[in-house]
């Protein structure tokens, strides 16, 4: 049997929400290991200008504990 864990974490990213997900789980597996799963929680943006100058999003990164 696995035992799971989740966390949640936040990232940004000034091309998309993609890519801060990306950036988020890449800076996450440096220090956990065995990363299962991502859930966007939730999505924002930064408009300065009337232009999106920032994307951001809120993860939960679920990984198994061995």
């Amino acid at each position: 049997m696995a035992v799971l864990k989740v966390i949640e974490v936040l990232s940004n990213s000034n091309k998309s929400w993609e890519d801060a997900t990306k950036k988020a789980v890449k800076q996450a597996s440096k220090s956990v290991k065995n990363i299962k799963s991502v859930y966007v929680s939730d999505q924002s943006a930064v408009v300065s200008g009337n232009e999106v100058t920032e994307f951001r999003v809120n993860l939960k990164i679920t990984f198994e504990v061995k």
